[in-house]
C-alpha cells in the first residue's frame, strides 16, 4: 500500500506528518519508533520548506528478507522526493524505514491516512498526533524531559517556518526593489548613451563644413523634431549689433548675459539656465535662449522651442553644449573666410604683369584651392634682365595661408633683387636656397627658372625640388627635360644647384608649372606630367602662335577636369615665336 502527500507550504507540511503519524501507528510501528519517524520527518520538512517548491512525500509498506529460518520482515518506507529545482541543483531524496507488522485493518490504515481540510479539524488532528507521545510517556515516565524537548522543538520549528516566510517575503520586496533600480538606472543609461551618441554626430556634421552658412542650415535639421518644434538663429551683424525689438526679451537677455535663459509661465529648474517671465510674441510657448559664445562676445543667440511642454535637464544640457560646439565652428568658419579671403587678395595682388619681350610671347594662369585654406603657396613672375634676357620663374612655397602668401612675396623681390646683377637661373636659386635658409630655417619652397635671351638659340633653366619643365618643339614634339634638380630651397644643407641648357628654336614652347596641376592623390606625379605633354602637344603650331592665351586655358580644362582642386595652380606658358 502506498499514500503521496505534495507539499509546498507549512499546512502540507503539517498534514502530511499527522497522516504519516496516523499510518505508523495504523501498521503497528512502536510507539517509540513512531515518534522518531514524526520528529525526522519533522525535521526534513522543515528543510524542504527552507528550500521552497513542491515537495512529494510517499509511505509504502514492505518486507525484508532475513537469514533462514527467520522469516521476511515487515517494513513501513517513507521518502521525500524533492522539488524540480531541488534536484536540478543535486538534492537527493531524504529516505527513512521503520519495522512494523502488517496492520491488521485495511480500512483503518485507509482512515488513519486521512486528514481533513478545515482548520479547525486539522488543529485537532495535531493535536491528535501527540497521542503516540503520550503513549510512550506512559510506558516510560522517565523519557518526559525527552518528550518535552520534542513539544519544544515542533514549536520553535514552527515559529522558523513563520520567520522564514517573513525572511522569504522581506527578500522578495528587496529583491524586487533592486530590479526597479536596476531598471530605472539602466534607462537612465540608455538616455545618456543616445543623447552623447547624439552629440558626436551632430557635432561631426557642424564642423564637416567651413561655410558658416551652411551650420546656421543644418543646426535645425538636426534639431527638429526631436529636441525641439522650432529653432530661429539669430546671427548678430559684423560689427557689434545686437538683437532688436523683434527677438524675444530673454534672446536680448541672453545676448547681453551670455548665459542661457528659459521664458516660460512656470520655472523650468534646468541647470545652468536663468528664468525668465514668458515671452510676450510666445506667452503660451516655453522658449529656450542660448547664447553662441566665443572668447570675446556671443556670436548671436538660438531660440528653442520644446518639443513636448517642457525639457529634460538633461537635453537641456546637452543642447547647451550642442550650442557651444555650433559657436565654435561657425566663428572657425568665419574666420576661415576672412583669412582666405586676406591671402587670395594678397597672392593676386603680388602677380606680377607678364612682360612684352620681342620674340617671346608669355601667357600665365594662376587659380587659387577651393577646398581648404590652401592658397597663398604657389606663385609666377617673369621680368627682363639687365643685358636683354627674360627671366621666368615658377616657385612654390610649402604651407598655405597668409605666412605662405608673405614669404613668396619675399622670394619673388629676392629673387627680382639678385637677377638685376645678372647671374644663370642655377646660380639665382642658390642665392634664393641661402636666403630663405637664413631668413626661415623651418620654411621650404621648390621652383624652376629659365631664362631666355634673343642672341641665344638656347633655353638655360635650372630647378630645386620642382616638377621638371615640359618643351614641345616646333615639329609638335613633347619632351620633359628630367635632368636632376637640385634639392628643396631651405633645407638644411649647402647645395650649388647646377645649371641646364637645351636648344629652342623659333617654334617652341616652354610650360613651367605646379604639382598642383599634376599631382593626383590616387595616381602621383607621373600620370599627370604625361598628361600635361599630351595637351601641349595637341595643338597646333599656329594656335600657340597667335592664341597662347587661349592655348593656356585649353590646358587647363583637360588638366583639371579631374581635380578637387585642393592645391593652387600656376601655368606659366613660354613661347618663342616663329620666323615665319
Amino acid at each position: 500500500m502506498t499514500r503521496t502527500w505534495q507539499i509546498s507550504d507549512v499546512t502540507d507540511a503539517a498534514v502530511a506528518r499527522v497522516a504519516a503519524a496516523r499510518l505508523a501507528a495504523a501498521f503497528g510501528v512502536p510507539p517509540v519508533e513512531r515518534a522518531r519517524l514524526t520528529a525526522s520527518l519533522g525535521a526534513q520538512l522543515r528543510l524542504c520548506l527552507t528550500k521552497g517548491g513542491t515537495w512529494r512525500l510517499a509511505l509504502e509498506t514492505g518486507t525484508v528478507s532475513r537469514t533462514a529460518p527467520q522469516a521476511a520482515e515487515r517494513v513501513l518506507h517513507a521518502v521525500v522526493t524533492p522539488s524540480p529545482e531541488a534536484a536540478a541543483a543535486g538534492q537527493p531524496p531524504w529516505r527513512v524505514t521503520v519495522p512494523c507488522p502488517e496492520a491488521d485493518d485495511v480500512g483503518a490504515v485507509a482512515d488513519a491516512g486521512a486528514v481533513a481540510d478545515d482548520p479547525a479539524e486539522l488543529a485537532q488532528a495535531l493535536l491528535g498526533a501527540d497521542e503516540d507521545t503520550a503513549l510512550v510517556l506512559e510506558r516510560l515516565t522517565e523519557q518526559e524531559g525527552l518528550v518535552d524537548f520534542h513539544r519544544e522543538e515542533l514549536q520553535q520549528t514552527n515559529q522558523g517556518v513563520v520567520a522564514l516566510h517573513a525572511e522569504l517575503d522581506a527578500a522578495g520586496r528587496a529583491q524586487r526593489e533592486a530590479f526597479a533600480a536596476e531598471r530605472k538606472a539602466r534607462t537612465e543609461a540608455e538616455h545618456a548613451r543616445r543623447r552623447l551618441t547624439f552629440l558626436a554626430d551632430a557635432s561631426a556634421v557642424l564642423t564637416a563644413s567651413l561655410d558658416h552658412h551652411e551650420i546656421v542650415r543644418r543646426l535645425p535639421e538636426l534639431l527638429v523634431p526631436e529636441y525641439a518644434t522650432g529653432v530661429d538663429i539669430w546671427l548678430f551683424d559684423q560689427d557689434g549689433d545686437r538683437p532688436g525689438p523683434a527677438h524675444a526679451a530673454a534672446a536680448v537677455v541672453a545676448a547681453r548675459t551670455g548665459r542661457p535663459q528659459y521664458a516660460a509661465a512656470h520655472p523650468g529648474g534646468l541647470p545652468g539656465v536663468d528664468d525668465q517671465p514668458p515671452s510676450a510674441l510666445a506667452p503660451d510657448r516655453p522658449l529656450l535662449c542660448i547664447p553662441l559664445p566665443t572668447r570675446q562676445a556671443p556670436l548671436g543667440v538660438v531660440t528653442l522651442s520644446p518639443p513636448g511642454d517642457r525639457w529634460d535637464p538633461d537635453d537641456a544640457v546637452m543642447l547647451v553644449e550642442l550650442t557651444r560646439r555650433a559657436s565654435i565652428a561657425i566663428d572657425h568658419a568665419q574666420r576661415y573666410q576672412h583669412n582666405r579671403d586676406i591671402a587670395e587678395t594678397l597672392q593676386r595682388a603680388l602677380l606680377t604683369e607678364l612682360p612684352a619681350p620681342p620674340g617671346l610671347a608669355l601667357a600665365a594662369r594662376y587659380l587659387p584651392a577651393t577646398h581648404g585654406l590652401n592658397i597663398g603657396g604657389d606663385w609666377y613672375d617673369a621680368f627682363r634682365q639687365p643685358d636683354g634676357g627674360v627671366i621666368a620663374v615658377v616657385g612654390d612655397v610649402t604651407g598655405h595661408g597668409l605666412r605662405a602668401a608673405v614669404m613668396m612675396s619675399q622670394l619673388r623681390t629676392a629673387l627680382r633683387a639678385y637677377a638685376v646683377d645678372g647671374g644663370s637661373p642655377g646660380q639665382l636659386l642658390t642665392r634664393l636656397h641661402t636666403f630663405l635658409h637664413h631668413l626661415q630655417p623651418d620654411l621650404f619652397a621648390t621652383a624652376v627658372i629659365a631664362r631666355f635671351h634673343p642672341d641665344d638659340p638656347t633655353v638655360t633653366w635650372a630647378a630645386a625640388g620642382h616638377p621638371p619643365p615640359v618643351l614641345r618643339t616646333p615639329d609638335g614634339a613633347v619632351r620633359t627635360l628630367d635632368a636632376k634638380p637640385g634639392a628643396m630651397l631651405g633645407i638644411p644643407m649647402h647645395q650649388e644647384i647646377a645649371d641646364h641648357t637645351v636648344p629652342m628654336a623659333p617654334g617652341s614652347t616652354l610650360a613651367l608649372y605646379t604639382d598642383g596641376l599634376v599631382e593626383r592623390r590616387a595616381r602621383g606625379i607621373d600620370p599627370g606630367i604625361a598628361r600635361l605633354a599630351d595637351a601641349l602637344g595637341s595643338f597646333g603650331p599656329a594656335e600657340l602662335d597667335t592664341d597662347l592665351e587661349g592655348s593656356a586655358d585649353g590646358i587647363l580644362r583637360p588638366m583639371l577636369s579631374d581635380s578637387e582642386r585642393d592645391d593652387d595652380v600656376c601655368l606659366l606658358l613660354c613661347h618663342l615665336r616663329g620666323t615665319g
